[in-house]
């Protein structure tokens, strides 16, 4: 067995980290470990995580709550289709000057273009409907992206 921090561990104990309270998203495949991670965060008691509908929903929803706190609003999706569908309520925030984080489950950086849900949601978003997007590759990365992505949605 080994001491190693999942990435979905460490994207927990960022949020708790950050004072996250609520979370808004959908469940996808490539998401799973993230949702799982969630939804027993909820359960212990850390923050709320409310499913929503559909990911553009995630999306609206985290940044109504950026304007109505005054705080970073936070989505999740899973990769694909779910990443992409998060992009119109990420730019209304982008152009508004909302906070919003979005969270996305990510395939393999090695699959093959026409693969499964193997889209470039960083090259879509980055410095378009986003201020920055990131994508870690090993779990080691998650944290410190997530203080990156934090820095850049509140400042």
């Amino acid at each position: 067995m080994t001491d190693q921090m999942t990435g979905a561990e460490s994207l927990i104990r960022s949020l708790e980290a950050a004072g996250v309270d609520t979370i808004f998203g959908i469940p996808g495949g490539a998401s799973l470990p993230i949702n799982d991670a969630l939804t027993h965060a909820q359960v212990d008691g850390h923050f709320q995580y409310i499913l929503t509908g559909h990911e553009q929903g995630a999306a609206f929803e985290a940044e109504g709550y950026a304007a109505a706190t005054g705080r970073a609003g936070w989505c999740t999706g899973t990769s694909g289709p779910g990443a992409t569908n998060l992009i119109t309520g990420l730019a209304d925030a982008f152009r508004d000057s909302r906070p919003v984080i979005a969270l996305t489950g990510n395939t393999a950086t090695t699959a093959e273009p026409e693969a499964f849900q193997a889209i470039d949601i960083v090259g879509i978003t980055h410095g378009k409907a986003t201020k920055a997007s990131f994508r870690p590759e090993r779990a080691e990365d998650v944290q410190p992206m997530l203080v990156a992505a934090y820095h850049a949605a509140v400042t």
